[in-house]
């Protein structure tokens, strides 16, 4: 039996000094090589989630931790947060947060340092992570200098070159124009096709829904759906919930009304080929 490489059971927890849990009863789980999108409304508890799947809660935060988080079969409340960062890289909505080092490849060999490998395999780690988000010809530069889908780009090589299994994205397109948004989730669906597991919290939808196998949303620290991103957004009862639906989606549910259809398109392409179809 292959066990999942998240698991979550009855997670509940509240940070110090809050009177209420940030996070209800969570259970969740994710199999080896899933892309599973988040979304819900602001407060609900996603980048509290996100802390909790690789460790920073409880062992950085503390606060009141009930329950379970096991992540590539190591629990998170018992194994040291630099361990377990070599399984799960979690990238925050800001990347000026993260960035320190002078240049773009120090910054990124930092975490393989720490790991006292040989300067070989460092370098080696430094220049594949580099290419891999297609940023090697930046090596040289600081992070001040560039724009901030590529210092996301740097924060992402910089978790690519410690070897995750797991990506856990907090909102990484949150303060990036369109273009810049587009380029870093089609690079999450290329690292996921390669076999990365891809933890996504995401406010755009419209660009990322289709890359999804799944779709989870939270309201009020509890998980509420779960399913594929067609049964969650083409849901009735999803948009309630003050979640920015795609526009792709509420114009094939308009038509599936006036047609009496069963369209559950997620990208424009697929609702341009069903629109053409129509008879003249």
């Amino acid at each position: 039996m292959v066990l999942p490489i998240i698991e979550v059971k009855g997670l509940t927890y509240t940070y110090p000094e809050s009177e209420s849990p940030s996070l209800k009863d969570v259970n969740f789980k994710a199999e080896a090589g899933e892309f599973v999108l988040v979304t819900g409304p602001s407060g609900c508890g996603k980048t509290t989630f996100c802390r909790a799947l690789n460790g920073l809660i409880p062992n950085s935060y503390g606060g009141e931790f009930r329950g379970s988080v096991v992540v590539d079969g190591l629990s998170t409340t018992s194994t040291p947060v630099y361990e377990l960062a070599q399984r799960v890289g979690l990238v925050f909505q800001n990347p000026e947060n993260e960035l320190f080092c002078t240049t773009v490849e120090r910054e990124v060999a930092f975490g393989p340092e720490n790991l006292a490998l040989s300067r070989e395999e460092i370098a080696m780690r430094v220049e594949e992570a580099l290419s891999t988000v297609g940023i090697l010809h930046l090596k040289e530069k600081s992070p001040e200098e560039l724009s901030g889908g590529e210092q996301q780009k740097v924060a992402i090589a910089a978790l690519l070159a410690m070897k995750p299994k797991i990506l856990v994205l907090d909102e990484p397109t949150a303060n990036l124009d369109p273009l810049s948004a587009k380029s870093i989730l089609e690079l999450m669906s290329r690292l996921n096709e390669s076999g990365v597991t891809v933890v996504l919290v995401e406010h755009r939808l419209e660009m990322v829904s289709h890359m999804a196998d799944r779709c989870i949303v939270f309201d009020g620290g509890r998980i509420v759906m779960d399913g594929s991103p067609e049964d969650v957004l083409y849901s009735d009862s999803v948009a309630d919930l003050g979640i920015g639906i795609p526009k792709v989606v509420l114009v094939s549910k308009h038509l599936n009304r006036s047609r009496n259809g069963s369209l559950r398109c997620l990208t424009p392409d697929g609702l341009a080929s069903y629109v053409r179809g129509f008879p003249v």
